[in-house]
């Protein structure tokens, strides 16, 4: 399928085939895709946790508004926000570039400096709400590369990240719970699957100038 093909392929996948499991070279796939993510400023500030513990997943459907896709799929991702971006942080980042690039100091130093700087003057909660966006920009590629991959996911909003940051030991981590998303093999009976899209004109959403 090209890329427009898998897209209309996907759907959110309201039932599970719980028998069926991702090999790990599709896991492994996910994986370098989420790392490949394109982040502001390239900080990263976003981590994944992929859980494939049948009884934690079980576990956290009650704080998932007791949506079964958690407990069905093979896997379940949680997305997760880094709740301290700071001078250390992003000085880290810079030793990265640097080791990999091989880019001189004098080249670094302004940006680096100005990252800073502005990330000092930042509140606690704007650092959370830019790092929550670089997390959305993260679930919407991983999307896009399980329907490359005929892997079918469900991007769920509707959970309780407090208790997800509780049972996980998020907190301890310095992590914040943001998105889940459970992935895997649709269920042959799941009647969601061969529903039409409903998606406004294309001429109503995009527009040229």
């Amino acid at each position: 399928m090209n890329i427009v093909e898998s897209l209309k392929w996907r759907y959110a996948t309201k039932k599970f085939d719980s028998n069926k499991y991702l090999s790990e070279e599709k896991i492994e796939a996910v994986k370098k895709s989420f790392c490949l993510t394109p982040t502001s400023y390239g900080l990263e500030p976003v981590k994944m946790l992929i859980i494939r513990d049948k009884v934690l997943q079980q576990e956290l459907v009650k704080h998932s508004y007791n949506q079964e896709q958690v407990a069905q799929a093979s896997d379940l991702l949680v997305f997760c926000a880094i709740k301290t971006i700071n001078e250390a942080y992003i000085v880290d980042y810079f030793n990265r570039v640097k080791a990999l690039r091989g880019t001189a100091d004098e080249i670094l130093k302004p940006f680096r400096d100005f990252l800073i700087s502005d990330f000092g003057n930042k509140t606690q909660d704007e650092i959370h709400n830019w790092a929550v966006n670089q997390v959305y920009i993260a679930l919407g590629n991983l999307m896009t590369v399980c329907a490359a991959e005929e892997i079918d996911a469900c991007p769920i909003e509707g959970f309780i990240p407090s208790e997800y940051d509780k049972i996980l030991n998020l907190t301890e981590k310095g992590l914040k719970s943001v998105l889940v998303m459970p992935i895997g093999y649709r269920a042959n009976d799941d009647m969601f699957a061969e529903l039409e899209k409903v998606r406004k004109p294309l001429n109503d959403s995009v527009f040229e100038l």
